[in-house]
């Protein structure tokens, strides 16, 4: 192995940057070249490629996005797209090639994997959604800017005595909801894992306004229910002024927390490592404090899970 190609595919994430520092950095220090290859798959297809160096990721740790850009790339999931990807990779002499993103970008990661060029897949993505790894690379940040966002919410909600309902991102995974809220200390956080009842959440929100409140925030994750259609129905069953808030893709941007940091920075340079090994078809991931290096295809199959555990005790806190 001579040289080794770094691409980001799929929506960013804060710490993809730390990612591709720790890539680049690993790979130099043990005498490989680095191909740096822009907005993902498509990249590879139009040959879109860059030489890097240390130098080249000078001052992009607390950067957030991803400076080799990103997209998705459709033409890339066909027997043909992965063809003409092969055919470039071995026209550019790259011998393996270093995946950041989220499952979409793994299953790209595999196919060029089973098309013979060795592959390495580090899980870049807010929603958390990845169930063989304990975090995913940007959640933490996404957490936190959620969380900052809500403490600004409150303010307004107490000022003026009314409900807040705060849409977040997620997709169909709760993660960002449920550990926001209970960061946050929402009154409601609403998941697509669970079922929910709007008369119970209406009545419970009563009872607290009732009870003393001057403030009510709702999360819901994007997933669990259309949060224009929610809030309209819950301020008809309650009569309590709501407002909607959706934060979008401001929980995709800013800098980096010091665990995304961090977690990108140690799954990058292990990414390196497991090539240097001769691995191929693997996922970085972390379980407990210890990273993890499996098959993709096992890391793809592990079903994502709401943890239960932080759910009920999200419901203690808030009453």
């Amino acid at each position: 192995m001579k040289r080794i190609g770094i691409l980001t595919s799929g929506g960013d994430a804060p710490g993809m940057n730390a990612a591709i520092r720790a890539v680049v950095r690993t790979a130099v220090y043990h005498g490989y070249e680095v191909m740096g290859i822009e907005r993902g798959y498509c990249g590879i297809l139009e040959d879109w490629m860059t030489p890097m160096n240390s130098r080249s990721v000078s001052e992009i740790l607390q950067k957030g996005g991803t400076i080799l850009k990103t997209a998705r790339c459709d033409a890339f999931n066909s027997k043909e797209g992965i063809q003409k990807a092969v055919e470039v990779i071995q026209k550019r002499e790259i011998d393996a090639i270093v995946v950041i993103g989220g499952d979409g970008s793994f299953r790209g990661a595999e196919d060029l994997h089973k098309a013979g060029i060795p592959t390495i897949a580090i899980p870049g993505t807010i929603d958390n959604d990845l169930g063989y790894t304990d975090l995913t690379i940007g959640f933490d940040t996404a957490i936190t800017t959620v969380m900052e966002s809500v403490s600004k919410l409150r303010d307004t909600s107490s000022s003026h005595e009314r409900m807040f309902v705060v849409e977040v991102m997620g997709r169909n995974c709760g993660d960002i909801a449920l550990f926001a809220g209970v960061i946050s200390g929402a009154e409601e956080v609403i998941v697509p894992e669970i079922p929910f009842s709007l008369p119970e959440i209406a009545h419970r929100v009563k009872r607290g306004m009732s009870g003393g409140k001057s403030h009510y925030i709702i999360l819901v994750a994007e997933g669990a229910t259309d949060p224009y259609i929610f809030t309209k129905e819950l301020e008809e069953l309650t009569q309590i002024h709501t407002r909607l808030a959706v934060i979008g893709h401001l929980q995709r941007g800013g800098s980096p927390t010091a665990t995304d940091r961090l977690l990108a920075t140690q799954m990058g340079a292990r990414a390196v490592d497991e090539l240097c090994k001769g691995r191929s078809g693997v996922a970085i991931g972390l379980q407990g404090h210890t990273l993890t290096a499996k098959s993709i295809s096992e890391a793809l199959a592990v079903r994502d899970t709401l943890n239960m555990e932080l759910y009920r005790l999200a419901e203690i806190l808030a009453r």
